[in-house]
């Protein structure tokens, strides 16, 4: 009984790590552990990401986010400029801070603007398409999500050459949901203001922000991401350690499993010869379909191994991350938040979740494949 008790514990608090850790235990038994797999396992990646959450996590508590977008906010008078601007928000921070990130603080400030301005219907819509912003936001930069810090770290791929690939995936993103906020209803509200929200101290915020840049050199290999972990590291145990319990942990270990499964699937011959031939020429539709049943993240690290066209694959998974729920488990993050409010829809928020993804997929789907044939 215990054990099922752990094991159901484990499937409603990260599904996706019980999943990976299953899949990895699996590969296990056709290729037995050994000291190789320490080779599967990059160091580099597993850092960048670590001292990425670690930084933003600092910025978090110190209140800069509840800064900026309490001052925008401030200009805030319809519905529709409210939908504008958390859309707007979630679009933009994602890019630097990831999407889920962008979710956990946006979100919750949605959900709390339309309580105190009696607009609980647009609950729905609203997060939806925050959830959209931050997940074709994030696409732009390396920074943006977990799975294009991996494909920018082992693609080799330099700055200028990651934004020419994503750069118009996301200019079209952000017209598409410029125009789907016309479809929420505007009326007039009571501009917000939060005195407590401005009330930051610059002498706290100001070191976080420098160790973001550091961040930021990191991944753009300005500098050696063993001296920034190091720098960032010790920084943190010196400005608050209570941040170190504040990374995501069971990110990580998802990726160690991801890594273990990956590796070993390689050394299965039958089946690394299948994947490879089924990705080859097919990166952007297979990284879609695939993101939809196992989710962007794990697709990334998975279809990497089978092909060098890095660039296709990394826009079929970040265009993956729309569809199901479970494509990018940053929409979930989402749907919990939506699910906990007081008299939530869940079945009427799957239903308009879905629809508005798959048609936004269409889209984008379809644009891409036309931008790779030109």
């Amino acid at each position: 009984m215990k054990i099922l008790k752990t094991i159901k514990f484990l499937i409603c608090y990260d599904p996706v790590l019980f999943i990976t850790f299953i899949v990895a235990c699996i590969s296990a038994v056709f290729v037995p552990p050994s000291l190789e797999y320490f080779t599967y396992i990059d160091i580099h990646v597993l850092s960048l990401l670590l001292m990425m959450m670690l930084v933003v996590a600092g910025m978090q508590k110190v209140g800069l986010f509840d800064f900026i977008i309490a001052t925008l906010l401030n200009l805030v008078h319809t519905t529709r400029m409210l939908a504008l601007v958390l859309i707007i928000v979630c679009f933009f921070a994602s890019m630097l801070i990831t999407n889920d990130v962008a979710l956990i603080t946006f979100v919750p400030l949605g959900i709390m603007m339309l309580i105190r301005t009696h607009k609980e219907s647009l609950f729905i819509p609203i997060i939806v398409l925050q959830t959209i912003a931050a997940n074709l936001g994030s696409m732009l930069t390396p920074l943006g999500n977990p799975q294009n810090l991996y494909l920018y770290s082992i693609s080799g791929m330099n700055i200028g050459e990651f934004l020419k690939v994503m750069i118009l995936p996301s200019a079209l993103s952000f017209l598409i949901l410029l125009a789907s906020v016309f479809f929420i209803k505007s009326e007039k509200i009571t501009p917000f203001s939060e005195k407590q929200a401005v009330l930051i101290r610059r002498k706290k915020v100001m070191p976080w922000c420098i160790l973001f840049i550091i961040c930021i050199l990191a991944v753009l290999r300005v500098i050696p991401y063993q001296l920034a972990f190091i720098t960032v590291f010790v920084c943190v145990i010196f400005f608050d350690k209570k941040i170190l319990f504040r990374a995501d942990y069971a990110l990580l270990l998802t990726f160690i499993f991801l890594f273990i499964f990956i590796g070993n699937i390689r050394n299965i011959p039958e089946i690394s010869n299948i994947l490879s031939e089924l990705v080859k020429g097919q990166e952007l539709a297979v990284g879609i379909l695939l993101s939809q049943v196992i989710s962007n993240v794990p697709a990334a690290m998975l279809l990497s191994r089978f092909t060098e066209n890095h660039s296709a694959l990394l826009v079929g998974v970040n265009l993956g991350g729309l569809g199901t729920l479970i494509a990018s488990m940053a929409s979930v993050i989402s749907y919990k938040l939506y699910a906990s409010t007081e008299k939530a829809q869940t079945w009427k928020y799957l239903l308009f979740f879905t629809a508005v993804n798959f048609l936004f997929l269409a889209i984008l789907w379809s644009f891409a494949a036309l931008q790779m044939t030109i």
